[in-house]
């Protein structure tokens, strides 16, 4: 007798297929989206931490982007309780989140994070050390941070390639560089914080120079296949309509020199997946980025959710979206890889029941769900 295997849904077909990185194969292609949770005092994450990425490794999501960790630099960040990613403990800490991610079947990064002139004056975890940026300037355009000088920018580079090299060392499956957001490499990146007249300010392709200069140093510092994800915006906390680029020829002139100097993986990251990028074309940034660099590359943004992200840190929860439009876009490769982030935050079993065709069960966000680590 002959047996018929159950059906398998279309979300499955598509979202269950391999995909390789550098020298990393991960099972499938939901992502993890990194999300600054904050339960980590003195920098160290524990069992609570460890816990909480294993849960949703074990319920089926290929790849976790862990929250955004603080490199060796004393100004990278501006809480005790945000996780680092320097120091006895704290790296203990994350070996101990490797291991259990890895038994329970998914692969994990961790995100390099230094917040430049986000963080104020006088804040932990160094508050006698001064905030930096390109050119003192906020995201505001207030200024309230020192120019980096060259010894400055070398201390830098110098912090995430050592986090990259601790990375590979205690067993994590790559890295994920963080130059989104307005953060320091943002920074760098735009000309609303970019006024610099040496060769890190200027037009577009000078101000990627600081961010390339860290590809180089951590693509160096680390083994030729171990993926370097690079993640980047245009919008900004404090700026959401700012922009990087106008045109594609102009988004292709700065992620041209990250490629030069060593990515294997861009992550996009968008308000919403779905809206295009650029007139004249249905392609959202992910889609540009990959059709500009031929790079495999992420896509985010309210993903099974319709509402966007920023209106849960006023209390608003959101309600549950179709991911047709999603598997559309996959389907025809528009970009490889989808990050998931409140929908996982709300719920660990959300890859599973994406996975199994139990869409019934989804749950909508509550964002009381940012007031736990469940």
């Amino acid at each position: 007798m002959t047996v018929t295997p159950p059906a398998t849904s279309r979300a499955a077909q598509i979202l269950s297929r391999p995909i390789t990185l550098g020298g990393l194969t991960v099972p499938n292609r939901i992502v993890m989206a990194p999300m600054t949770r904050m339960f980590s005092p003195g920098g160290i994450p524990g069992e609570d931490v460890v816990s909480y990425y294993a849960r949703r490794a074990a319920a089926g999501v290929g790849l976790i982007v862990t929250e955004g960790t603080y490199v060796g630099h004393e100004s990278a960040g501006g809480s005790s309780r945000v996780p680092r990613f320097h120091g006895e403990e704290q790296l203990a800490g994350w070996a101990k989140v490797v291991e259990a991610v890895h038994q329970a079947g998914g692969t994990i990064v961790p995100q390099l994070w230094h917040i430049g002139t986000v963080r104020k004056q006088g804040q932990n975890p160094n508050p006698d050390a001064p905030s930096h940026g390109p050119s003192g300037l906020r995201v505001d355009g207030t200024e309230d941070a020192t120019p980096m000088t060259q010894d400055d920018i070398d201390a830098v580079i110098g912090a995430f390639a050592e986090a990259a090299a601790d990375a590979e060392r205690i067993g994590f499956d790559g890295v994920e560089l963080h130059g989104a957001h307005g953060y320091l490499l943002d920074q760098f990146l735009w000309d609303g914080t970019n006024r610099r007249t040496d060769a890190y300010g200027g037009d577009p392709v000078a101000r990627t120079t600081f961010a390339a200069q860290i590809v180089a140093a951590v693509r160096a510092a680390v083994s030729p296949d171990f993926p370097v994800i690079f993640r980047f915006s245009q919008w900004k906390q404090e700026a959401y309509d700012a922009r990087l680029a106008e045109t594609p020829e102009e988004l292709e002139a700065i992620l041209a020199p990250l490629v030069a100097a060593g990515v294997d993986v861009f992550h996009a990251s968008t308000r919403r997946y779905w809206l295009p990028e650029f007139e004249g074309s249905d392609l959202n940034l992910a889609g540009w980025t990959k059709k500009l660099t031929g790079k495999p590359v992420i896509s985010v943004g309210s993903v099974g959710l319709d509402g966007d992200f920023i209106n849960a840190f006023q209390g608003e929860g959101s309600p549950v979206k179709s991911i047709d439009n999603l598997l559309d876009r996959l389907e025809a490769d528009e970009f490889d890889m989808v990050a998931v982030g409140r929908a996982l935050l709300q719920d660990p079993e959300w890859a599973a029941k994406v996975l199994g065709d139990r869409f019934d069960e989804l749950k909508p966000y509550d964002a009381a769900a940012l007031q736990t680590l469940s």
